[in-house]
């Protein structure tokens, strides 16, 4: 099938102009202004832009965690993304101890066949790193898994000691693959943790007030300077501090390929929202958690000068009914996590566009452009140019949506943003040449995504 989308304002990264793309079956073949070849079908943009459809680098879904699992799988999961303007996810398949890598990716590829509406890809999490696993990392480099996840919080599920950490950095360097790293000291926060529960303290703001912004600090700092002795790139996963963030900027700062991703969920919302009345607070219980208020423009800077490179979601949803109650009477048996993988693009559009904190060209950078260039996608992914994959969103920039768990299409029963109106939303969404989303309505097909095998460094 053919696709010709005239008069959309096309924005990239680093360019902004109106004109035609011409698609042929998956793929951009031509741009320009006033193309008249023939077409199967005319979608005209006038008066709209025409972004790359977005990628998502951190997602959970259908993920295992707390004695429940999240409740949107990859069917619902990637509707809902596709429906906010993502085409592209990379999730995260978890290899529990004394299991092989293979044989985690074999279960997360069996739950995305035939459930994945959009293009998706996969992180390794590594909780037990033998020398066979480290073997297995190559291998997965050579298959297309090139990025792992490895955990400083957690101790006896996810956690690894420094010198695990250290010798993934290694393999990395040889192997051309990226560590991703959840910056947490895991050791002082399970002491924090158990001193809040002997004293009482069971309340959802506990699981904030035992996870201290400096011990978020303190791991980013550790990440870097494993990462910097191995003479390696190294990704830190949903930033949310400050003084986390300043790490990240003295290492930029001196040359090192330190990168860094924060999410919604910092930039809009604060610790405020866990003085929710009740146990409404447990809405927000996320790792890490919510931070003061003041820390959101220091985020919106860092993005806005180059300190942080993507905004992703770390979509892990649990509903409030029989979920999150889970952890009633005891905050660390709540389960961590929060939905967004379709309020993403709104959200940021919105408050960073509309608000003046950053230009449309670095809205696509860092919903788009950037994480594809990281994560080995680019340029197939995250730009409109002849030769990439026709995701593209038509994004009208005018239209007003109210967000409500009752009206978006994420399988969990609130919103972190509830009632909260945004101007910016998805119109029309294409993934590799066909239209998935067009009219408030999913014209796609569960299954219609394709597994991405990403390049190494």
């Amino acid at each position: 099938m053919s696709l010709l989308i005239t008069g959309g304002t096309i924005v990239t990264a680093t360019d902004l102009y109106t004109g035609d793309v011409f698609v042929e079956r998956e793929t951009i073949t031509a741009i320009g202004t006033s193309l008249s070849m023939p077409a199967d079908r005319v979608i005209d943009a006038t008066g709209k832009y025409l972004f790359p459809g977005g990628i998502d680098v951190h997602t959970h879904l259908d993920m295992p965690f707390g004695g429940t699992t999240s409740s949107d799988d990859f069917e619902s999961g990637t509707i809902a993304a596709a429906f906010g303007g993502t085409t592209t996810i990379v999730d995260f398949a978890i290899q529990y101890k004394g299991q092989t890598l293979h044989h985690a990716w074999d279960a997360w590829m069996k739950k995305a066949d035939g459930k994945a509406a959009i293009d998706y890809g996969f992180h390794m999490i590594v909780t037990d790193l033998s020398d066979q696993v480290e073997q297995e990392m190559d291998a997965l480099v050579r298959e297309g898994v090139t990025s792992f996840k490895l955990f400083m919080a957690y101790p006896g599920v996810f956690m690894l000691d420094d010198a695990s950490i250290f010798r993934a950095l290694l393999r990395t360097g040889r192997n051309g693959g990226t560590i991703c790293m959840h910056a947490e000291n895991g050791g002082v926060i399970d002491v924090l943790v158990k001193r809040a529960l002997a004293e009482g303290k069971t309340a959802p703001t506990y699981h904030a007030l035992t996870r201290p912004a400096r011990a978020e600090a303190e791991a980013t700092h550790r990440a870097i300077a494993l990462a910097e002795m191995a003479d390696v790139p190294i990704y830190i996963v949903h930033l949310s501090a400050a003084e986390a963030l300043e790490m990240v900027t003295e290492a930029r700062d001196r040359g090192l390929p330190a990168y860094a991703e924060t999410c919604p969920q910092y930039l809009f919302l604060s610790s405020d929202n866990y003085e929710e009345p009740g146990f409404e607070g447990a809405k927000y219980v996320m790792s890490p958690p919510l931070r003061p208020k003041e820390t959101q423009d220091r985020l919106w800077r860092g993005l806005a000068f180059g300190d942080l490179q993507a905004i992703s979601t770390d979509h892990c949803p649990f509903c409030m009914k029989e979920q999150k109650t889970l952890g009633e009477g005891d905050f660390s048996k709540i389960p961590n996590g929060a939905p967004g993988i379709e309020t993403r693009m709104s959200l940021v559009y919105d408050g960073g566009v509309r608000g003046g904190r950053i230009s449309l060209n670095r809205f696509v950078e860092l919903t788009a452009t950037s994480p594809a260039r990281i994560f080995g996608l680019f340029p197939r992914k995250g730009t409109i140019a002849p030769g990439s994959d026709a995701d593209i969103v038509v994004f009208d920039p005018h239209r007003k949506i109210r967000l409500s768990a009752k009206t978006l299409h994420m399988k969990v029963d609130y919103s972190p943003y509830e009632g909260r109106e945004v101007t910016g939303a998805a119109e029309t969404v294409i993934s590799r040449g066909r239209v998935i989303v067009e009219g408030g309505r999913f014209t796609g097909k569960a299954g219609g995504g394709s597994f991405l095998r990403r390049r190494a460094r």
